[in-house]
């Protein structure tokens, strides 16, 4: 079976294992996935991540992460653009999510970026979604 939409499954995967309280979550492996996987932890909004082949099928094992008192780190997850409507901004339109507090995750023509590099860089590109 297809899937349409792999971004909004993978962040409704990790959202699903925060409110379960697990410990990591599996999901069908990408480049694009593995790079918001990358940005996520270098966020520290998650504890890692790895790449997994089992029975030939490559997935990618995210370890959520919690705060000392059992609470998620991730407080938040929203996919912004969609394939049904892509959502694209300018350098100078970057969205700021909770005040600086969240990140924007963009799609960019260097690649997948979060919203303080693509400022810096001076690009623009698609919005992904927001972390918070």
């Amino acid at each position: 079976m297809t899937m349409t939409d792999p971004i909004a499954d993978m962040l409704t995967r990790i959202r699903n294992g925060l409110q379960a309280r697990l410990t990591a979550v599996e999901i069908p492996l990408s480049g694009i996935k593995e790079e918001l996987a990358q940005i996520l932890l270098k966020e520290k909004y998650i504890a890692d991540y790895k790449r997994l082949e089992e029975e030939g099928r490559r997935k990618l094992r995210v370890y959520l992460k919690y705060t000392p008192d059992g609470h998620p780190v991730i407080s938040g997850l929203k996919r912004v653009s969609r394939p049904g409507l892509r959502i694209y901004v300018r350098k100078d339109r970057i969205p700021r999510v909770q005040n600086g507090l969240g990140t924007a995750i963009l799609s960019t023509s260097k690649g997948i970026l979060q919203d303080k590099v693509c400022r810096k860089e001076g690009v623009g590109g698609e919005v992904l979604c927001y972390i918070w």
